[in-house]
C-alpha cells in the first residue's frame, strides 16, 4: 500500500516562506517525476512545479524565481521550498508521485492535501 505523507503547510505572512515535504512509503519499485500541483477556492487546478528522475524541472510561471522543487530519491521525498510568497499563493497544495509499486504498473499517487494561506 503506497502512501504519500504531506507536512509543512500553515499560515504566514507576505514575503515569507514555507517549506512543504511529500514522504512516499510502502512497497515502491520504481519513482519517476515528483511535484507539486495547487488550487485555490473557485480555481482549477494547476501545475505548481515538477521535478523528473532525471533531474529536470519545470515551474509555472506564477512561480518561478519565488519557488524551488527538490527530492531526495533515498528517502522517497520531495520538497517545495516557497519563497516571497504573495497573497496569491494562498490555495490547498497537493504533491504528486508518478511511480511503479510493482514492476509494470505505473500510476500517479496523491497527497492528501496541505493548506497554505498568506495573509496579513
Amino acid at each position: 500500500q503506497v502512501q504519500l505523507v504531506e507536512s509543512g503547510g500553515g499560515l504566514v505572512q507576505p514575503g515569507g516562506s514555507l517549506n512543504l515535504s511529500c514522504a512516499a512509503s510502502g512497497s515502491i519499485f520504481s519513482i519517476y517525476p515528483m511535484g507539486w500541483y495547487r488550487q485555490a477556492p473557485g480555481k482549477q487546478r494547476e501545475l505548481v512545479a515538477v521535478k523528473t528522475d532525471i533531474g529536470s524541472t519545470n515551474y509555472a510561471d506564477s512561480v518561478k524565481g519565488r519557488f524551488t522543487i527538490s527530492r531526495d530519491n533515498a528517502k522517497k521525498t520531495v520538497y517545495l521550498q516557497m519563497n516571497s510568497l504573495k497573497f496569491e499563493d494562498t490555495a490547498a497544495y497537493y504533491c504528486f508521485v508518478d511511480m511503479s509499486a510493482v514492476p509494470g504498473q505505473r500510476r500517479v499517487y496523491w497527497g492528501q492535501g496541505t493548506q497554505v494561506t498568506v495573509s496579513s
